[in-house]
């Protein structure tokens, strides 16, 4: 290697890892700031369950914390797109990118720094299509369920006499921020052939099983009035369980391809009803996953096409970015009208793949040294009273 090449390694070498780090700023930046947003739009559709329930303030972070991951399918490809379109054109405007082109850097070579990024992306997005954001939207709905269940059981009131079911009367001291609840009195008089009973306990908490609640008292006393014998029995206790059989159990929930692994779709359960009707919509969700993480890596090279290829104009660039989001957008709109069109049709299946690789080669095509001839002659055929110094040996 001459001196003068290995020079110039080196320079392109610290220009990548100087552009690949203001990449990963910028789309961390862009990706968090979305996903504050997010997070607090979807902490509202929580805070009325909450609230209504009394579930601790735990649950309600831990519920908009699980809807997280299925949104960062969207956030990153669109923080990925941004930041190079930021990136790269704040580049242009200080004649960064124009001083590395003069030095004979190709457009493949600028774009490296990104599509290291947008490569490095896609494949953290299929980590979390194919698993994280399938077991988070599970365990969101797990859990919004539970709550629900419970609103029936744990509507009780400070410092009043509530009537939870016929027979039981149960009266609350106050209730902590844990949903703990102090200064129990439950009243059962519930069987007919038992003798009524009160229980008097300093906590108490109500939980969940399959065939219903239960309320589990700590620390107190359970007395029972014979009236044969007029007898008081009392029996002291640290911890007692009142069943609520007439409360709604938590039910066994069919869960929707959404909220399933990858390996899951691919392996359903033959047995089961509802997955022999929907093994359609199983096929279309593993399509869907597959294809879906590729999106950062076209929204990227869309980005670059529109931004790196054709001559530099200092003045600004508000059409090449106005080109490439609009073109994103097409691109997104389409490949979902698709997926929702593919549960039906297996024409739009492969319209939505189509949708992912067609862009993705074309655009990697354009950026290399093999489209040059190509790039120059369409060039001239939109701008034909135009004169390019740079003509490709052959192109004429």
């Amino acid at each position: 290697m001459f001196p003068h090449e290995w020079k110039a390694t080196k320079h392109m070498k610290v220009f990548d890892f100087y552009l690949l780090k203001n990449l990963v700023v910028a789309t961390l930046f862009i990706a968090v700031t979305l996903a504050v947003v997010v997070f607090l739009t979807q902490s509202l559709k929580f805070l009325e369950l909450i609230i209504t329930s009394g579930a601790s303030s735990f649950s309600f972070w831990l519920l908009t914390m699980l809807t997280l991951p299925r949104f960062f399918e969207i956030i990153l490809p669109l923080a990925l797109m941004a930041a190079v379109i930021f990136i790269y054109n704040r580049m242009t405007m200080d004649s960064e990118i124009v001083v590395m082109r003069a030095t004979g850097a190709s457009p493949m070579a600028l774009a490296r720094p990104a599509l290291i990024l947008a490569i490095s992306t896609t494949v953290i997005l299929w980590g979390v299509t194919m698993w994280a954001s399938p077991k988070s939207l599970d365990s969101m709905k797990q859990m919004q369920q539970m709550i629900k269940s419970q609103i029936s059981t744990l509507l009780f009131r400070e410092n009043v006499f509530n009537a939870v079911l016929p027979g039981l009367t149960v009266y609350m001291r106050e209730r902590m921020p844990n949903g703990e609840m102090r200064g129990l009195m439950i009243h059962d008089s519930r069987e007919v052939n038992r003798n009524p009973s009160t229980v008097l306990a300093q906590r108490g908490i109500v939980q969940a099983t399959k065939d219903g609640h239960q309320v589990l008292v700590y620390d107190g006393t359970r007395q029972e009035y014979d009236p044969r014998h007029d007898a008081l029995h009392r029996l002291n206790f640290e911890r007692y369980t009142i069943d609520l059989p007439d409360s709604v159990p938590v039910q066994q929930r069919w869960r929707k391809p959404a909220e399933r692994t990858v390996f899951e779709l691919i392996n359903p359960d033959l047995e089961n009803e509802r997955d022999l009707d929907n093994l359609r919509e199983f096929n279309v969700e593993v399509h869907r996953r597959i294809a879906a993480p590729l999106l950062a890596l076209v929204y990227a090279l869309i980005s670059l096409n529109a931004l790196l290829l054709g001559p530099m104009d200092r003045r600004g660039q508000s059409w090449r970015i106005a080109t490439a989001i609009i073109a994103v957008v097409i691109v997104q709109a389409l490949f979902l009208a698709a997926y929702s069109a593919a549960r039906q049709s297996n024409i739009a299946l492969l319209l939505m793949h189509a949708l992912v690789f067609v862009p993705l080669l074309s655009c990697t095509f354009f950026l290399t040294d093999f489209s040059e001839k190509l790039r120059y002659r369409i060039y001239h055929a939109l701008h034909p009273g135009v004169v390019h110094n740079n003509v490709p040996e052959g192109a004429a």
